[in-house]
């Protein structure tokens, strides 16, 4: 059973976006005094009493003009949260009064038959709670004055929410825990909310030719042979100094961010577009977060009778340095050609990267690659590896013990990973090599950590010199300039 829905409306400004936050706990929705930052509707599974969850769902202001004409569209996300909700928080602001504006929307309300709280928001102090008794001419039961911004009211907001739902709170199980978490990143207008409507089998995002369109990363909840995912779909990317204003600035902190929590990366491409150094800074940061990927060649109906989809494979290959082990996958989302392939292909790349290597595998793999070309000689040393071991996943971290760290060559290193990549289950993930000191664990109590395992964490800082280099690649022309590859290389074809 789906889980009861909440929706916050209101006219534009009034804090809906601050007090979802609040509810939630935590910043997911943009923050910003412009009217229109919010567009599509944002949810998160809310706890108001222990074991008893609603969705509770943001959406843009009611009666705003939105500067890219897409009015239409956002009032449709509206209408669709009030038709899909069991109970609606009416926000209104205290600091500016009653306006006609929140009369319009308490008179649409009026007519939808749901249950409303009217939530009087910014009440900082109890003199502006006085003020609030003017909202009262509404008509509306309860009401509440809270201060999304201070936390003022939450408990009581909480509190007003299950004694308004009643029974339905007792009767749905808390939301279950996603298999997977994929974030869909990428330029601006290179189909990523298509995708996830089309994943979600509802139009749950604002689909529109305006670049910019989706500003907030969105966390979109579907199920599929009864697994539940969550698809988070992201403001597309821009270079940093073409960001006009704070809004662009936090969608891409967002999409950042997304990046960090995801499982597993689906990196969008438009083909009648090169690649430009935007995609090569977004996939230097993917590599910098060590994130297993997807290249999702979207809109490919629009090209696929003039270019070959190796010719495309292989442009992809050459631009983006050493990422040869990222699959490759031609999609449509528009119409849905090979969304279904592309999840499955997903689901594999996040089997792969929780996967663990039996070590007695693993030191086969690393003694038959050491055999095959052995590490040159450093100052008269040969270099060695005594034993290898798996100490972490996401990503598989493998640590080597060494007579020298320092004797094994960046390009060795890379050497050693390709062949564990060709000889195991990883082939498709990055895997993280650690080179250590033969007895560098010796001496360390029981319950210490191990310094490989803490180094093996993902340390969410911004794309690093070394990462931003690793994909900095001679410029490759379009496929459609090229002849036509003799080796193809696509892992995932139309």
């Amino acid at each position: 059973m789906p889980l009861p829905q909440v929706a916050i409306v209101g006219r534009p400004n009034v804090g809906k976006s601050s007090l979802f936050n609040a509810l939630a706990g935590i910043r997911i929705a943009i923050v910003e005094p412009t009217p229109g930052v919010t567009r599509d509707r944002l949810a998160f599974p809310l706890e108001v009493r222990p074991e008893c969850f609603v969705e509770l769902v943001d959406t843009g202001g009611m009666g705003i003009l939105d500067k890219d004409n897409l009015t239409d569209d956002v009032e449709q996300q509206i209408a669709r949260a009030i038709d899909q909700s069991d109970l609606i928080l009416f926000v209104v602001d205290v600091r500016e009064g009653l306006t006609p504006l929140d009369r319009h929307v308490s008179d649409r309300l009026r007519g939808v038959g749901k249950p409303v709280i009217l939530v009087v928001n910014k009440c900082d102090t109890d003199r502006l709670e006085t003020d609030a008794e003017n909202f009262r001419a509404l008509g509306w039961e309860p009401i509440l004055f809270v201060s999304a911004h201070q936390g003022r009211g939450r408990s009581l907001l909480l509190n007003a929410i299950a004694e308004q739902l009643g029974s339905r709170l007792t009767e749905e199980a808390p939301p279950a825990e996603p298999v997977m978490k994929i974030a869909i990143v990428g330029r601006r207008n290179t189909g990523k909310s298509t995708f996830i409507n089309q994943l979600a089998q509802a139009e749950r995002v604002i689909v529109s030719e305006v670049p910019g369109t989706t500003r907030d990363s969105i966390d979109v909840r579907f199920e599929r042979d009864g697994l539940t995912f969550i698809a988070i779909d992201t403001a597309g990317v821009r270079k940093a100094r073409s960001l006009q204003d704070s809004i662009e600035f936090y969608s891409l902190a967002r999409a950042q961010r997304s990046i960090r929590r995801a499982d597993v990366v689906l990196h969008f491409f438009d083909p009648t577009d090169v690649i430009s150094q935007v995609d090569k800074e977004l996939t230097s940061y993917i590599i910098a977060e060590q994130k297993p990927a997807i290249f999702v060649v979207n809109k490919w109906d629009l090209v696929k009778d003039r270019v070959a989809t190796e010719q495309w494979a292989d442009y992809l290959r050459k631009t983006l340095g050493e990422l040869d082990y990222v699959p490759i996958s031609f999609v449509t989302a528009k119409d849905g050609r090979n969304v279904q392939r592309l999840l499955n292909l997903a689901q594999n790349l996040f089997k792969q990267s929780t996967t663990r290597l039996r070590t007695g595998e693993l030191n086969r793999l690393i003694r038959e690659a050491l055999t095959r070309r052995p590490p040159p000689v450093r100052q008269n040393r040969t270099p060695r590896v005594f034993y290898a071991t798996q100490v972490a996943i996401q990503p598989p971290t493998i640590v080597c013990f060494t007579n020298g760290p320092q004797m094994f060559d960046e390009w060795y290193q890379r050497y050693l990973l390709r062949q564990v990549r060709q000889h195991s289950p990883l082939a498709e993930v990055p895997i993280k090599l650690l080179l250590r000191l033969r007895g560098e664990d010796e001496g360390r109590g029981r319950g210490e950590r191990d310094p490989a395992v803490e180094e093996s964490k993902p340390s969410g800082r911004r794309t690093t010199r070394t990462a931003a280099a690793a994909v900095k690649a001679k410029k490759q022309p379009p496929p459609w300039k090229r002849k036509k590859s003799k080796k193809p290389d696509v892992w995932h074809d139309v």
